[in-house]
């Protein structure tokens, strides 16, 4: 039996040696970033977590690992300040979301393309536009002696902007813009054929809507709903400025206890309050995630 020796491909040799060369070039360049990231957020998150479970003797100054700080953190005030951000967010993160559905949807579908980058560009604008700037417009524009307020006569009509649903609607002016960058590529992703086919077939346009478009897209709208989750339930500056102790909020309580406010030496509960925090993130996440995998197949 004799072998028959075939001369190799040049372009299958070249390609096997690309497969079998070590990719450390790759690695190289995302080590300033793992570097940065465990730095700005690694290092700060291990202080959190160890201070979350640490007491301090007054007496002696020795410390002691325990439950107490987080016992403490879901009790009394601190548990009222961690449910009102929770119902806050979440009724500010869904009024943004129903509103700025339609508005990214009209954006989309707009045969002009200067008015969708107008509409675009103003959204990423104003969704980083918070904090006392935010604060002092709406008190200015809306407040006891606002300018609208007086206009109309809204105190005599029940209108207050510090309080909660005062509160929720000073979110939604920088919620509804990130709730429109942030669907819009998925919109983008909803294809003309899937309501073709739906027209072909007698369905209307609520139909369309409620069978194909909205179940395609409700992992990425369950995504949005987790971005402005987050985004209302981190919010400090604005509601510090607006109402401040009136409306029991986790970030002001968690200011309160650093500052010494209420009781000296409740650090530890502070931070006990933001692991707090993380773990409701978490919990959020932990639910969008198997669902947005899920949207990527479709809108690939």
């Amino acid at each position: 039996m004799t072998a028959v020796v075939t001369e190799a491909d040049p372009g299958l040799v070249a390609a096997a040696s690309v497969k079998r060369r070590p990719r450390t070039g790759g690695w190289l360049a995302v080590l300033p970033l793992l570097a940065f990231v465990t730095i700005a957020f690694g290092l700060p998150a291990l202080a959190m977590l160890n201070g979350a479970f640490t007491v301090k003797d007054p007496a002696t100054g020795a410390t002691s690992y325990t439950t107490a700080n987080m016992t403490a953190s879901v009790q009394g005030a601190y548990l009222t300040a961690l449910l009102g951000s929770v119902e806050l967010s979440a009724v500010s993160a869904l009024l943004a979301a129903v509103l700025g559905l339609p508005l990214a949807q009209a954006v989309v579908t707009s045969r002009f393309p200067a008015l969708r980058e107008a509409v675009l560009t103003a959204s990423g604008v104003l969704a980083n536009f918070g904090g006392v700037p935010l604060a002092f417009a709406f008190v200015a524009t809306l407040g006891n002696a606002g300018v609208l307020t007086r206009q109309f006569g809204l105190t005599d009509k029940g209108w207050d902007l510090y309080s909660f649903w005062g509160l929720a609607i000073v979110y939604l002016y920088f919620l509804i813009p990130l709730m429109v960058l942030t669907i819009t590529p998925a919109l983008d992703g909803l294809r003309v054929q899937w309501r073709e086919a739906a027209r072909n077939n007698g369905a209307t346009g609520l139909q369309y809507w409620l069978h194909v478009a909205l179940p395609v897209l409700a992992p990425s709208l369950l995504g949005g709903l987790v971005l402005l989750f987050g985004s209302a339930f981190a919010a400090y500056a604005t509601a510090a400025a607006m109402v401040g102790s009136s409306i029991p909020l986790v970030t002001l309580q968690i200011a309160d206890a650093i500052s010494g406010n209420v009781l000296v030496g409740q650090e530890n509960v502070a931070l006990a309050l933001s692991l707090d925090m993380v773990l409701i993130a978490g919990l959020v996440m932990a639910v969008y995630l198997p669902l947005r995998r899920r949207s990527a197949r479709w809108l690939a």
